[in-house]
């Protein structure tokens, strides 16, 4: 995921579009405490993050997410709306897909009988428990639903590797058919993180971008967000969400011109 992030970011200073990324609360470097699931919860985070560039005179033109990423802008766009273009990176369709290879078999029975699973993750220095409330606020997430709410406005751009060993593509083709204003792009190869084809996604998401600032006057900014499930990484631009806002304003921002991109990445 993370290189994802900073290859975009790149791709994004290049094309003279200024990138930002940050954590949700509860995640990598931000307050808070990591939940399972917190969908909604996290479409909010994006929300006050895209409230603060709005009262800084920035005009948020669109989001990118990757895998949960993926859903979590389909969402936000669904709710909120007043963002015009966004680019969904293998994210998933059916949220009740995927749980039993990360909790294991029998996770219903497991959770309800102890209250809570507890995950530890072999590629990264940390663990978490899964809670039943957590549980069942990801099983209660309708994205289909989500996704026929999205204004017809709104262009939706959906990238997927057919090789997804994460994501099934078949998903992709959901997306294509119940999103009315809708672009769909198949990497032929293409693993759940792209690992191969960082230059391809790259310049599909870039170009995308591009179309939709010939199309919007005056300054145009981008929101695309990254986050990462408490793992240390390289931030564009740092900002913490938790109860209070807090945006980090130096270091990492990658400075490209007049406009703003959010860059927003997680995993399913």
């Amino acid at each position: 995921d993370t290189n994802i992030v900073l290859n975009l970011a790149v791709a994004l200073e290049n094309a003279k579009i200024n990138s930002f990324r940050f954590d949700f609360s509860g995640n990598g470097e931000s307050e808070g405490l990591f939940q399972y699931s917190n969908y909604w919860t996290e479409a909010d985070d994006l929300h006050a993050v895209a409230q603060h560039f709005h009262k800084s005179n920035h005009v948020i033109s669109a989001i990118v997410g990757h895998s949960k990423g993926g859903d979590i802008v389909l969402l936000y766009a669904s709710k909120y709306r007043d963002i015009k273009t966004v680019v969904n990176l293998s994210g998933r369709y059916d949220l009740k897909a995927g749980i039993e290879e990360r909790l294991k078999k029998d996770y219903l029975e497991r959770i309800r009988k102890d209250g809570f699973i507890h995950v530890k993750k072999k590629s990264e220095s940390f663990d978490f428990r899964v809670t039943e409330e957590s549980l069942i606020d990801r099983l209660d997430t309708n994205i289909h639903k989500a996704c026929l709410q999205i204004d017809k406005e709104c262009r939706v751009f959906t990238i997927h590797g057919s090789s997804d060993e994460i994501v099934p593509v078949e998903v992709a083709f959901e997306f294509a058919k119940t999103i009315s204003n809708h672009k769909l792009l198949v990497i032929e190869g293409a693993d759940h993180g792209f690992s191969n084809h960082q230059g391809e996604l790259s310049s599909a998401v870039v170009n995308f971008i591009r179309e939709t600032l010939h199309q919007v006057k005056g300054t145009a900014s981008y929101v695309s967000v990254h986050a990462t499930i408490r793992i240390k990484h390289i931030l564009v631009l740092y900002l913490a969400v938790s109860n209070q806002l807090n945006i980090g304003t130096t270091t990492n921002f990658h400075s490209a011109g007049s406009r703003l991109f959010f860059l927003f990445l997680y995993e399913a």
